[in-house]
């Protein structure tokens, strides 16, 4: 990895702040990478108290994986956001640990975040440091493998504006605020997964996803300080109307975003038992209309194809900057997809739907190291496009090919981490695009019983965990005695087990 000017440094902390809490096990170890950034904004903060803390005698209940509860009030008008948050934390590394780390991201915006108060059982911490996005809380007792330990933070946000444009990078940053929307996405500390024995948080970079999650279980309590100026909501969850607000539900997640504003109009449909909803803005309906129809029939080719979605919600977007974006039962579309979608399926409006839809299994369901492993979820959900539209629009899938992979001459190693993608669209036709013509030389050479098998089982032994490249080839091996390895030397640097 190169070392970078600290001019380079301070804009790239304002950009990223992409894509979610398990506390299942990973199949197989990431390899952790060096820091990217040699310099972030540090803020050593001792909380008041100066009590030694003590465990609570009442023991918490066993726990299949974290849970978090963030009660938040938001002022719309004055963008700021307080929160009072518990995380419900089981130990699943298979050691006792002394230390928690937890992803504070919004911390990498000068002045965005002021953390009020921790407490570790009930107990005032007294010891940790929150350095540019990593929180490190020393516990006062071991934490015991299988124990579970409730963490208390409050934290108030004071939104950044999130510029349409950043002159010089290569994606917009989505958490902030535009003239149009609030942008909650990556916006409360969460505990970052413990592979084997080490706590797994990256550093951004210009392009592509840095953080690796656990699968959790969240409540979100909403209300805003002018309830009857509300905006409208997009959220993850399912909501439930509170005397005061709005409660959201999401079980089994990676995250849990919301978008809010007094702009969006609204259209649903349901696919079975999920109910979707397109957002977006005055004079985009049409675009909103088709971003809704694309995402529904994608839901059901990859509910046919790979296994069924997990949740009974999922919010499409329409996002006031130029990127789209996935999170759990939630994802963002650019708004120049709208603005130029022309109603037929041949479009970047309706391939990019597909291409977040899939991601709510490649990714949300089977997560991976986004920053040193991003083919993992990017080639599959690349993929899918083609067979959204092999089995939606069946005549224009050499259209999807030219156009949207084979335009940009795709070249490069599938296997790349995100910090060394010599700039967006070379890691982008490597992760995405030349990973999309190894499935479909995988699929062509096994045949689509034994391809689709294998998918269906990656699905399963991959489900609320976070697997790695070992597992998606052992997996694979495990469907076919057909030799491979020409095609996986062609398609990548390093060798898989």
């Amino acid at each position: 990895m190169q070392n970078h000017k600290k001019t380079i440094i301070s804009i790239l902390v304002i950009i990223l702040f992409a894509s979610a809490c398990s506390a299942d096990q990973p199949v197989d170890a990431p390899t952790p990478t060096e820091s990217v950034f040699l310099t972030l904004p540090v803020t050593d903060t001792p909380a008041a108290p100066t009590e030694t803390p003590q465990p609570t005698n009442t023991p918490l209940p066993a726990l299949e994986r974290a849970k978090y509860t963030l009660n938040t009030t938001i002022d719309y008008d004055a963008h700021i956001v307080t929160v009072d948050e518990t995380i419900l934390y089981p130990n699943q590394t298979g050691n006792q640990l002394n230390t928690l780390v937890l992803a504070v991201t919004p911390n990498l915006w000068d002045g965005s975040f002021s953390l009020t108060s921790i407490a570790i059982d009930g107990e005032p911490v007294t010891t940790y440091t929150l350095n540019g996005q990593r929180l490190d809380i020393s516990l006062a007792s071991f934490l015991p493998a299988g124990g579970v330990t409730e963490i208390k933070l409050g934290f108030t946000l004071s939104l950044p504006f999130a510029e349409q444009e950043d002159p010089g990078i290569s994606r917009p940053r989505i958490y902030g605020y535009t003239t149009r929307q609030i942008n909650l996405v990556n916006w409360y500390p969460f505990v970052v997964p413990n592979i084997n024995g080490e706590w797994i948080l990256h550093d951004p970079w210009y392009y592509g996803e840095h953080l690796v999650y656990n699968s959790a279980d969240y409540e979100v309590n909403l209300k805003f300080s002018d309830s009857a100026t509300a905006p409208i909501v997009a959220s993850s969850g399912v909501p439930e109307a509170l005397p005061d607000g709005t409660r959201y539900t999401l079980t089994s997640a990676r995250t849990f975003a919301l978008a809010a504003s007094r702009e969006f109009q609204t259209s649903s449909t349901q696919v079975g038992d999920v109910t979707l909803t397109s957002y977006y803005f005055p004079f985009n309906e049409r675009g909103g209309q088709g971003a809704l129809q694309a995402s529904a029939q994608a839901l059901q080719v990859f509910g046919s194809k790979y296994g069924p979605y997990p949740h009974k919600s999922l919010a499409i977007v329409m996002g006031d900057f130029n990127d789209g974006m996935e999170y759990s039962a939630f994802f963002y579309l650019s708004k120049d997809f709208y603005n130029l979608y022309d109603g037929t399926p041949g479009n970047y409006l309706t391939f990019v739907a597909a291409h977040e839809t899939a991601h709510q299994w490649w990714f949300e369901q089977v997560a991976s190291d986004q920053a040193l492993q991003p083919w993992l979820d990017e080639t599959l959900a690349t993929y899918s496009e083609r067979l959204y539209y092999e089995n939606t629009y069946p005549d224009i899938v050499s259209w999807w090919w030219s156009y949207r992979i084979d335009f940009y001459k795709p070249e490069g190693f599938v296997d790349i981490p995100i910090y060394e993608g010599q700039g967006f669209r070379p890691y982008t036709n490597a992760a995405y695009f030349q990973g999309a013509h190894f499935l479909e030389k995988i699929r062509q050479r096994i045949g689509d019983e034994a391809f689709f098998a294998f998918v269906q089982d990656y699905l399963n032994q991959g489900r609320g965990k976070i697997v790695t490249a070992n597992d998606f080839f052992r997996i694979l091996r495990s469907h076919t005695t057909i030799d491979l390895s020409d095609l996986i030397n062609q398609y990548f640097r390093n060798v898989y087990q």
